[in-house]
Order: C-alpha cells, then sequence, then structure tokens
C-alpha cells in the first residue's frame, strides 16, 4: 500500500509535535513503523442472556521497521512485548488510549515500559508509543455462535516511538 509509506515517510521529515501525554523529561529515542496483525477471537460474552458474541483481542504479531533503511529491527507480540535484534526487550504497561482519527483503526496507545531483555538498544526504554494506526480494528460481524472460538488476524499498520528518559 503506497500511502501508508508516504505517511510514514513524511512523518519522519517533518518537525515532530511535542505530545503532552509523554512525560517532558522524556525524549524519542526510535521510531519505527509496525506492519502486523491483531489477532481477535470470537467469544461468548455469557454475562448477558442470551451470551452475545463478540470478537476478544488476544495478541499483536508484527514486525517493526526501521523508518529509514526499511530494515527490520524487531517483532511486537504479546504482553504487549517489543523485542528488538540484539534480544533487548521491554514489556508495557498501558497509561493512556485515545480513539484514532479513523474508527477503522486500532487505537492509539502510550504505555510504561520495563525493560525484560538482555542489555541492548531497549534497556534504557521507559515509554511507547502507539501512533497513525491504520487499520486492525475488529470487525463488527461475523463472530456469533457457530463461529465460537474462531480466531482472526486482522492486518495493521502503526508508528511505534521508543521514549528514554534524560
Amino acid at each position: 500500500m503506497l500511502l501508508p509509506s508516504i505517511t510514514l515517510a513524511l512523518s519522519f521529515f517533518l518537525p515532530q509535535v511535542p505530545d503532552a501525554t509523554i512525560p517532558a523529561d522524556a525524549h524519542a529515542k526510535y521510531t519505527v513503523a509496525g506492519h502486523g496483525v491483531q489477532v481477535y477471537k470470537c467469544t461468548a460474552q455469557t454475562q448477558t442472556t442470551p451470551a452475545t458474541f463478540k470478537w476478544v483481542f488476544q495478541e499483536p504479531e508484527a514486525t517493526l521497521f526501521d523508518i529509514t533503511s526499511k530494515q527490520p529491527v524487531g517483532v511486537h507480540s504479546a504482553g504487549p512485548t517489543w523485542t528488538w535484534n540484539d534480544k533487548s526487550a521491554v514489556v508495557g504497561k498501558l497509561l493512556q488510549s485515545k480513539p484514532s482519527p479513523d474508527p477503522a483503526s486500532i487505537p492509539w496507545l502510550l504505555l510504561e515500559a520495563h525493560s525484560t531483555g538482555e542489555p541492548g538498544a531497549l534497556s534504557d526504554i521507559k515509554f511507547v508509543r502507539r501512533s497513525d494506526t491504520q487499520a486492525g480494528a475488529a470487525p463488527a460481524t461475523g463472530c456469533d455462535a457457530p463461529h465460537q472460538d474462531n480466531i482472526i488476524r486482522v492486518p495493521y499498520e502503526a508508528t511505534y516511538t521508543f521514549y528514554s528518559a534524560q
């Protein structure tokens, strides 16, 4: 898809607007493009009578790419966890969520990060922001009794910015 690539390239060259959600003592260390899927499971909502069904988020599965070189630098997986090619990793704890400007896209997030991997590129990362999301939202249909426990993978793209504290 050409449009997301252009958008990501433009966001790299445009001056970054300060985000009020990021603490003042943090600075952007890495900005990468995530390309992958959001995994959902069709689950019965048993608190309703009769039971209704809903797509429930399970995990992300994405490859992270350097915006400039387009080379893979790591992966994003359940936890949520980001793991760099050097085996350094952080797990995130949700601090803030705001809807994407596009209702078909997953929300923008700010997460507090804690190192869980080997020493390396992500060792001093304190926050991860997911922004500029494209697609990835669970479908509004297709989850009902005959499809209970079905798994779907919805493609998405996002920008991930990793912040260290100064």
